[in-house]
């Protein structure tokens, strides 16, 4: 059972959201920009068809991932900021299993799931090398992570602009600095027959993933062990709780969400790995973690808000000609007002 946002706190949230979309449209209005023209384009590339509706949620897939990532690591009061390096690394498996790995033949799905399994474990160690570093060494997972990332995202630039690694064979000078395109047996399949709704297993599989973290939060013996490490691990050393394996093992499946959220952009979405690819997902995924305030609930409506945000930003900018970074600022603001929001809560929590 998914936990549960309460009444107010929802009715609190949606003003904030709304609040800084009035601001965002000052700000475009402005710049001499049509308001109506920038709202128009915003809802088409959102939700303007059942295209634009299923790439929204596509996108939204991805921040849910990290951000049910973010939220289990916290129930241990770690903070995993490694998403976006976790998505790299995850993306460049995939794309070396289902290139080279020799499951295209493979029948009963094993050729989308192998990949797919393959990126689950590489984040995962990704994060479990954060995690043997806070437990051995004392290391703050914040600079770890984060500087995994850097690491990541430059062997994802590595991978791609290497003959002897993943880019594709260069038949002239325009050649792009990018992998082959997946075979089609590796490509996440589609859950509707029509072209015109691309919407993919990966939907399915992330509902069940926020299923699972939110029972296995809430009603497990694990949940309330990392709740102990969290809270006090000097008590939950004394209760016999093993406290690294725990750390390792949160930031572990942590990074194996991560992981799989690469998988699932590059077998459900792009197909081949570009330099670039994550395009801030990851740090994304981290904000909607974070504003979750440790809610599988939230995190799902947050990738929602934050998937539709970025399809609607995106043909905004195409276009009414909205300049990429006024959407990210107008992202901004939106982060901003909630977490104002968020922290009003809590005072109002507090003082009861």
């Amino acid at each position: 059972m998914l936990d549960t946002i309460t009444r107010p706190a929802m009715w609190i949230s949606l003003a904030a959201v709304a609040g800084a979309m009035l601001i965002g449209l000052a700000l475009i209005a402005s710049l001499g920009v049509p308001v109506k023209d920038a709202v128009e384009a915003f809802a088409d590339g959102a939700w303007g068809s059942p295209y634009a509706c299923a790439a929204s949620i596509n996108r939204s897939l991805v921040f849910a991932l990290v951000g049910l990532g973010f939220v289990l690591a916290q129930r241990a009061n770690l903070t995993n900021v490694g998403g976006e390096g976790q998505i790299a690394i995850g993306g460049i498996v995939a794309t070396a299993v289902s290139l080279y790995g020799g499951v295209g033949q493979l029948p009963h799905g094993l050729a989308f799931m192998l990949p797919a399994l393959a990126a689950c474990i590489a984040g995962g160690l990704w994060g479990g090398l954060a995690g043997a570093l806070k437990a051995k060494a004392g290391t703050n997972e914040v600079i770890s992570t984060l500087l995994l990332s850097f690491i990541a995202v430059w062997m994802v630039y590595g991978c791609v602009q290497s003959d002897a690694l993943l880019r594709q064979p260069m038949s002239n000078a325009t050649t792009l600095p990018e992998s082959l395109e997946i075979p089609e047996p590796t490509k996440l399949p589609w859950l509707l027959d029509d072209a015109s709704v691309p919407l993919h297993l990966g939907l399915p599989v992330a509902l069940v993933l926020a299923l699972v973290v939110a029972v296995v939060l809430n009603h497990t013996v694990l949940g309330v062990r990392l709740r102990a490490v969290g809270l006090n691990p000097q008590a939950a050393k004394r209760a016999g709780i093993a406290i690294s394996a725990s750390v390792i093992g949160a930031l572990f499946t942590a990074g194996a969400l991560g992981g799989l959220a690469g998988a699932v952009m590059l077998q459900g979405e792009q197909y081949s790995l570009k330099a670039g690819f994550s395009s801030g997902y990851g740090f994304d995924g981290l904000v909607v973690g974070l504003l979750a305030r440790g809610s599988v609930t939230g995190v799902i409506a947050g990738s929602l808000l934050f998937g539709f945000l970025r399809s609607g930003g995106i043909n905004m900018e195409m276009v009414a000609n909205v300049p990429t970074a006024l959407v990210v600022v107008i992202q901004g603001i939106i982060i901003v007002t909630l977490a104002g929001a968020a922290r009003r809560m809590d005072r109002k929590e507090r003082s009861k």
